[in-house]
């Protein structure tokens, strides 16, 4: 039978390299991870009015009448941050391994689609609470298409549904935040198909060269997968149950109010240092303003992840035998950390001079090393 084929010849006798670690545990930790934002999110969606009057009460009456409301919503939320925990960890793994390197680069090209359809349906549903930082926050990051010249302020009027965030803007974001995942999960399944095809990377960078080399996943990676899912899945209900607001801003406990600016508005943790790269530019280039720079600044930071499969060219995979690109990888990673801390603060004084340095790092790392 077809079905029943389909799934022994990708989770029992599929052949897995047999010196995996636990970096190659979080690609079925995001799968777990999606499926629950998927399902969490479904039941929200019952309860939630996309209505600018009511979508703050809305929430409010999730987390007070509506049964375990208030574990469905910090579960959603919490989820949506170790989603993005484990996404990174699976990209800092594929640049320290060179999973991008030919013959995987549509694997790669594929799960970058995956991030940036992340990225999306993440700022969307960050608008959803209708709280003060929800509602700032889209009024400046849609604000910034209006640097692209020409279609700028159509295409912020298109995302707004008018010249303001306002009661159509919660609704097109609140249809296609309703959207996205399921368009995440289709291009998941393509990237397991392309997984598939071409075999899993491994730690040595050297492809399989016999049955040997190999072992089935079941039992032996699903055991690893398992026990590294169950760590995984301890800290997330750690937060859910005892921090669960420590991964957001008390500020979106206030309702929406476009006559009251935050003091400093800032997006959801996970995009700070995109954020931190699109503050970086205070200066003008030629006939480029600061505005519009940062915002090519922004996208280029991501089309970097996009075109990696070609700027690397070393014939070697793995950085376990590049000790320079492991240099530079660990002080990517620390400029990473560092962009998303500088991110968090006030755009002055010496944060912005270190945020040039750390986004001209960025951009060095990917052209350079």
């Amino acid at each position: 039978m077809p079905l029943p084929r389909l799934v022994y010849d990708s989770f029992i006798a599929y052949p897995v390299p047999r010196n995996l670690n636990y970096a190659w545990t979080f690609g079925g930790i995001l799968a777990l991870m999606l499926a629950a934002q998927i399902l969490t999110g479904i039941v929200l969606a019952m309860h939630y009015a996309a209505d600018s009057t009511l979508a703050f009460d809305s929430v409010e009456k999730i987390m007070r009448d509506v049964n375990s409301g208030w574990l469905l919503r910090y579960m959603h939320s919490n989820g949506a941050s170790f989603f993005f925990i484990a996404v990174y960890i699976h990209i800092f793994r594929g640049l320290y391994y060179g999973s991008y390197k030919a013959p995987r680069e549509l694997l790669w090209i594929l799960g970058c689609i995956i991030y940036l359809l992340m990225m999306a349906t993440g700022f969307m549903g960050y608008v959803l609470p209708w709280g003060q930082m929800s509602f700032w926050g889209a009024t400046v990051i849609t604000g910034f298409f209006t640097a692209i010249p020409l279609v700028g302020d159509w295409i912020q009027q298109l995302l707004l549904g008018g010249f303001a965030v306002d009661n159509p803007t919660l609704n097109r974001f609140f249809a296609l935040h309703y959207l996205l995942p399921f368009m995440i999960a289709g291009v998941v399944v393509l990237h397991i198909w392309a997984l598939h095809v071409v075999g899993q990377n491994n730690p040595t960078g050297i492809e399989v060269k016999s049955k040997t080399d190999t072992l089935a996943f079941t039992p032996y990676a699903t055991i690893k997968d398992g026990f590294g899912m169950i760590v995984f899945l301890l800290v997330f209900a750690y937060f859910v149950f005892y921090l669960p607001n420590y991964l957001g801003h008390p500020d979106n406990y206030t309702v929406a109010n476009p006559l009251k600016t935050p003091a400093h508005i800032v997006p959801e943790w996970y995009f700070l240092p995109f954020y931190a790269i699109l503050r970086a530019i205070t200066f003008n280039i030629g006939p480029i303003n600061s505005k519009l720079g940062g915002v090519l600044c922004l996208f280029g930071a991501i089309v970097m992840l996009f075109l990696v499969p070609w700027l690397d060219t070393s014939k070697v995979r793995s950085a376990v035998y590049r000790p320079w690109y492991k240099l530079f990888f660990w002080l990517f990673v620390a400029d990473s950390i560092l962009l998303g801390w500088l991110g968090s603060q006030p755009a002055e004084g010496s944060y912005v001079f270190m945020a040039q340095m750390a986004t001209l790092f960025y951009f060095a790392f990917f052209l350079v090393a």
